[in-house]
């Protein structure tokens, strides 16, 4: 009897829901280990029928091999036993003992029980080969270790098969001693020739079948590994889903909590003059006329600002009752804050030990205040990922008062060094896998501006934000894009980072 290696298994090629069948639970053996539980509840799908063509191809080959082997051994006669049958017989014992193969994936149990049945048969019958009909019973326990359906079943009929087959030898080698006259003559080893002989019979035997036995269940085994890998990899990339469509719809709510008090202010304003100018309307026609005139200003801030809300919020808001787990535990609404509380932010942020820089660039003036809560909140945000993830030491912050336009930066030296230039944006470092960048995304898309995020080449990080200072028009926005928020936009402080971000 002779051993070969275990063939390569196939790799595992199919979607995840054909696994997670789950066989008829079966009381484990004895001293059976702690992944019994695993082996019985967890079923290993069907073979593609891509695996079933290799597999006739396999037996094939096999049985070719066979047929040679077989005509070889007779033909050097020196080699073929005295009492073996004839060639026509031993040609179809080798077909007998290949040919189940070609479904060893299909019908595990019963290939390994047939194929364990002819060999030994055919030992009995003194057929001349051996090598070829070893591999055949090699791959027929592996077949049923790595493919077994019911783990119990197929355990212990491998282990009723290597029993037989020890039987097997140990009648042989029993034969052979009490012959007459045992052929030990050429012998010239340091060890006795019986002692000789069993040690490697019995040797090599037991590593051929433990080989067989326990490469099958490694193939098993890795077969499971892929499922729950593919299984914990469809869960993790749902909930990534899950989580990012949740973190979009509390940020819109959010948005619309911030700007509920902007646009309240403007309603109640409106109110106000225009209460103004229907008690003077009579006696104060210029005064009235100015009442009339800071209601139609104000209703044209309301307006551009309620309709960067309502762009943003075009989805539903409510559809999973995220509104209202995002809504859970606010306190009062205070006013929202604005440009002149980025300082309290840069105080909050120097009492953790950072460095930081403040600066502003051109002239300032008032800001929409929706543009000015946008502003702050990002500064917030990317303050606090400097905070929580950079390991930065210094941080510079800078506002800068363009023609149409409002930029805040936010740059850091920490990670992010002796890094190759990156696209905008995909390099991210906030909580919760980016969802602070979409919160940054989304704010800023309400005011059709843009956001760059990124590695800089000298190191740390950057977060840029450009807020159009007036709402446009449809005309405007098919004309001749003069404020488009993609516009490249002058460094007004005369000073040209050299990051990645530009």
């Amino acid at each position: 009897m002779s051993g070969t290696s275990a063939p390569a298994e196939q790799d595992i090629r199919r979607d995840h829901n054909r696994f997670g069948r789950e066989s008829a639970h079966a009381p484990g053996g004895a001293g059976g280990s702690a992944n019994d539980d695993a082996w019985q509840r967890w079923q290993r799908p069907r073979p593609s029928p891509e695996e079933l063509r290799k597999d006739v191809w396999v037996a094939a080959l096999v049985m070719a091999g066979a047929l040679v082997a077989t005509v070889l051994v007779n033909s050097m006669g020196a080699l073929a036993f005295g009492d073996a049958p004839a060639l026509a017989e031993q040609l179809a014992w080798g077909v007998a003992l290949t040919a189940p193969l070609a479904v060893r994936r299909r019908f595990p149990v019963l290939v390994a029980l047939i194929v364990a049945g002819l060999f030994i048969a055919a030992q009995a019958r003194h057929v001349g080969d051996n090598f070829v009909p070893s591999l055949a019973l090699f791959l027929a326990i592996y077949s049923l270790g790595a493919w077994g359906a019911d783990r119990v079943v197929a355990r212990w009929v491998r282990v009723g098969i290597i029993v037989a087959m020890f039987g097997w030898l140990g009648f042989g080698m029993t034969e052979t001693l009490m012959s007459p006259a045992p052929d030990f003559d050429g012998a010239a080893g340091p060890l006795d020739p019986l002692l000789a002989m069993t040690v490697h019979t019995i040797g090599f035997n037991l590593l051929f079948f433990l080989g067989a036995y326990f490469f099958g269940n490694i193939a098993w085994e890795s077969a499971r590994r892929q499922h729950e890998l593919r299984v914990q990899g469809d869960q993790l990339r749902r909930s990534q889903m899950e989580n990012a469509r949740q973190a979009v719809t509390a940020e819109r709510l959010r948005i619309a909590r911030d700007l509920h008090d902007v646009v309240a202010h403007h309603v109640s304003v409106m109110g106000v003059q225009a209460a103004a100018a229907r008690r003077v309307f009579d006696s104060d026609h210029n005064l009235a006329r100015k009442s009339l005139d800071a209601v139609e200003s104000t209703a044209r801030t309301a307006i551009g600002e309620l309709r960067g809300l309502l762009g943003v919020l075009r989805a539903e808001a409510h559809d999973d009752g995220a509104g209202e787990r995002a809504g859970e535990g606010d306190g009062p609404h205070v006013s929202a804050p604005g440009l002149e509380e980025i300082e309290d932010l840069l105080q909050e942020t120097r009492g953790t030990g950072l460095r930081v820089e403040y600066s502003t660039f051109g002239e300032p003036r008032p800001v929409p205040e929706a543009v000015a809560l946008t502003a702050y909140r990002i500064v917030q945000e990317a303050l606090t990922n400097t905070v929580r993830h950079a390991g930065a030491s210094e941080v510079d912050v800078r506002v800068r008062y363009l023609d149409r336009l409002l930029e805040v930066e936010v740059s850091d030296d920490g990670r992010g060094a002796a890094v190759e230039p990156e696209p905008a944006g995909h390099r991210e470092r906030s909580d919760a896998g980016g969802l602070g960048l979409v919160g940054m995304r989304e704010r800023v898309a309400v005011h059709e501006g843009e956001l760059e995020v990124g590695a800089r080449r000298g190191g740390g990080f950057r977060v840029r934000a450009r807020l159009p200072l007036e709402f446009r028009t449809e005309d405007e926005s098919a004309g001749s894009g003069a404020a488009s928020a993609t516009t490249p936009v002058p460094d007004t402080s005369g000073h040209r980072p050299d990051s990645v971000v530009e």
